[in-house]
């Protein structure tokens, strides 16, 4: 299954090939003070390829925080957090927000709460390597 996201504004856009056609699409809603005040709602196929393409890369601002192990892509323009990168091992993993997705319908998503604020850096990262996306094209385009 294609889906198509991105940020409101359509300056950072998400194309997330799931296979095979899910049945049902994990929705971690994260209780981190970030992804509460941004309604970070997050999920991640690590047999999915996502593709993220940037039209304009000084409207982007990444954003770490915490561990730092983490970049947050926020459209600087219109605000929204369509994803999160890892780079672990020299490779690049993410989770994309279901929020920023179109077209998904509501019955697919299976929301859950996602307390990750005790867990340590090596399992953080262990878990990121087992859960995320693992392959993902990250396309910037220059300075417009």
């Amino acid at each position: 299954m294609l889906i198509h996201g991105g940020c409101h504004c359509g300056n950072i856009a998400l194309r997330l090939t799931w296979e095979p056609d899910p049945v049902e699409i994990p929705a971690r809603a994260c209780t981190c003070s970030f992804c509460v005040k941004h309604g970070g709602v997050w999920t991640s196929n690590p047999a999915a390829a996502l593709e993220v393409v940037v039209a304009d890369r000084s409207l982007v601002s990444k954003y770490e925080f915490g561990t730092r192990t983490a970049q947050f892509h926020v459209c600087t323009r219109c605000g929204i957090v369509p994803v999160v990168t890892s780079r672990i091992d020299d490779q690049l993993y993410a989770v994309v927000n279901v929020n920023a997705l179109e077209g998904v319908a509501p019955s697919l998503l299976r929301p859950a709460p996602a307390k990750l604020d005790d867990e340590e850096k090596d399992a953080r990262l262990a878990r990121r390597k087992r859960n995320w996306i693992a392959t993902v094209a990250y396309i910037e385009t220059l300075h417009h």
